[in-house]
């Protein structure tokens, strides 16, 4: 017999989507609460979704950004001090090491516009929505 470790916050998540109808962003892979990697917004504007992460400490040159099918995959590496220059540590909560996120994008997301910047510690990914995509209008459901 195997155990399979219940991650609660993923099935709430799931549970948001459907309630409010949401589009769908799921993770390639669920990842471990106790495992690093940016904390990432996604919303949607003026006809474009926006994937924002916190990557504090990091360059873009530390950061790739790929997309492959219907998943966008932000890659990157947060490096320790080396120990000739870091001090005394009494407390280190910071995480380091290499992350992988990745996100299933939804069908009218155009992969042709795909746009990274970073700055300030953050990095934004914006992908349009294609031309002529039907926005999806709330409908009425009568309770019988």
């Amino acid at each position: 017999m195997s155990l399979i470790k219940w991650e609660p916050l993923t099935d709430i998540e799931a549970m948001m989507d459907r309630a409010f109808n949401w589009p769908s962003f799921r993770l390639g892979a669920s990842m471990p609460l106790s495992e690093w990697g940016p904390r990432v917004d996604i919303c949607e504007s003026d006809g474009t979704y926006l994937f924002k992460a916190d990557i504090p400490g990091m360059n873009k040159e530390d950061v790739s950004v790929s997309v492959a099918e219907d998943m966008l995959t932000l890659q990157g590496e947060r490096k320790r001090e080396s120990e000739e220059t870091r001090p005394h540590f009494h407390r280190m909560e910071r995480s380091y090491g290499s992350f992988s996120r990745s996100f299933s994008l939804p069908e009218d997301a155009d992969l042709n516009t795909v746009h990274a910047h970073c700055e300030n510690g953050e990095l934004t990914v914006s992908i349009a929505k294609k031309a002529g995509a039907e926005e999806a209008k709330p409908v009425s459901i009568p309770v019988d």
